[in-house]
């Protein structure tokens, strides 16, 4: 009796994949090479598998083979009460999870119909610019580092465990924050905080213009990607780019000023644009976005004003835990808001926020309760990495590792 082999989705996906390269151009099959990149590949970023087939050192094709990273947190997010899915969301972007909480929050309190005070919105645009500038660190260094340049990856760490120490101070943990809640924050800022992040920011306008002077016109860097991974306008609205990547084609679109939230309208910044759209247009982009969001912060910090931090919606926000612990009332409304979540509207929105990576959008559909009935992620990494098929051919393999840099991908947000 022959055997049956059962195959799995994944498997038979990649098999398809296989075939369909070497298909494509049997005729010339002795003279192709179909070649794996990843997914065990330090310059992939992660578990990103690319299919290249090869003439030579030219890609004549590439297809991209992602989910191996495939978490199901969409799926997650319809079994969890609606603050009880935010510690997921550090896993998305998790070079930025503090931006993150902050673009799930924001949808949520779109749903719910709820304005955080002043203060509590101030104090979210500080996490997202620290997040933006840890997130544009090691978005650089990786892209120097994979074109050679392995002491800028180490400069840039440096500035970065400066941002983790504050994030620290702010949110007790370094890397998974959980510091957002539907309607607030978890904390206000603690003793010494503004101080300390004034500091950051001073010391940090110097030591962009160090980088400045150590790659951008440093011969082998520019060498390595002028000219290489050429996005034109067209295709960069086609595939749905955004952030850095849509910015690095010419292309003015932020989501803080096309469609403003938080206290993003008071302070004043620009949107940084490329004119040739290659990979090092986008390092360009990122460069001046860490100047920009040191001047937000400058002026975040500078004016932060003073008041609550969580709406004032006492069935729907936790209560402080002093008064937990010493009153009945509050501690029947903390039980019933853990057990049973936030009792949203029904309703289904949309909120799309600026994140590193480009707009993390949040898709929630309710049917009332205090889960959402469906929930779908707008993972600005899956979206960006679309352009790779028709990006990669007729570039040399060495050059697929500047492009994937200057890219600036994360799979955990890409695969979810």
């Amino acid at each position: 009796m022959p055997e049956t082999i059962l195959e799995t989705p994944d498997s038979v996906k990649r098999a398809a994949l296989q075939a369909e390269l070497v298909q494509a151009d049997s005729s010339k099959l002795g003279e192709k090479l179909i070649l794996n990149m990843g997914p065990s590949h330090p310059s992939t970023h992660g578990v990103l598998r690319i299919l290249l087939e090869l003439d030579g050192e030219i890609v004549t094709r590439a297809v991209p083979d992602i989910g191996y990273l495939h978490r199901g947190d969409e799926k997650i997010a319809e079994n969890m009460t609606y603050n009880q899915f935010v510690p997921y969301t550090d896993r998305l972007d998790y070079l930025a999870p503090l931006a993150n909480n902050v673009a799930y929050a924001l949808a949520v309190e779109k749903l719910m119909g709820w304005t955080v005070p002043p203060r509590g919105q101030a104090i979210r645009v500080i996490c997202c610019e620290l997040a933006r500038i840890s997130a544009h660190l090691l978005g650089i260094g990786a892209l120097a580092m994979d074109t050679g340049a392995m002491s800028f990856f180490l400069y840039a760490f440096t500035e970065r465990e400066k941002i983790y120490d504050l994030i620290e101070l702010l949110t007790g943990a370094r890397f998974t924050t959980s510091y957002t809640r539907i309607g607030g924050l978890t904390r206000d800022l603690p003793p010494g905080f503004v101080e300390r992040a004034k500091a950051f920011v001073e010391q940090f306008k110097g030591r962009i213009d160090e980088f400045d002077g150590l790659l951008t016109r440093n011969k082998i860097f520019v060498d390595r990607n002028q000219g290489l991974g050429i996005i034109s306008k067209e295709d960069a609205i086609d595939f749905g780019l955004t952030g850095p990547n849509l910015r690095g084609s010419g292309i003015s679109y932020d989501i803080r000023k096309e469609r403003p939230y938080l206290t993003y309208p008071e302070y004043s910044f620009s949107i940084p644009t490329g004119s040739v759209g290659d990979c090092y247009d986008r390092y360009l982009c990122r460069l001046e976005e860490l100047r920009q969001s040191t001047h937000i912060l400058e002026q975040a910090l500078a004016t932060l004003p003073g008041g609550p931090i969580n709406v004032g919606d006492g069935k729907g926000f936790l209560p402080r835990k002093d008064k937990v612990l010493t009153k009945m009332e509050e501690l029947i409304h903390q039980f019933i808001l853990v057990t049973e979540g936030i009792q949203a509207p029904v309703g289904e929105i949309y909120f799309g926020a600026e994140n590193p990576k480009g707009e993390l959008g949040f898709y929630i559909n309710s049917k009332g309760g205090g889960v959402p009935y469906r929930l779908k992620i707008r993972a600005p990494s899956f979206v960006n990495l679309s352009i790779l098929g028709k990006l990669l051919p007729g570039h040399m393999v060495s050059d697929v590792v500047a492009i994937l840099g200057s890219l600036d991908f994360v799979m955990g947000e890409c695969d979810r």
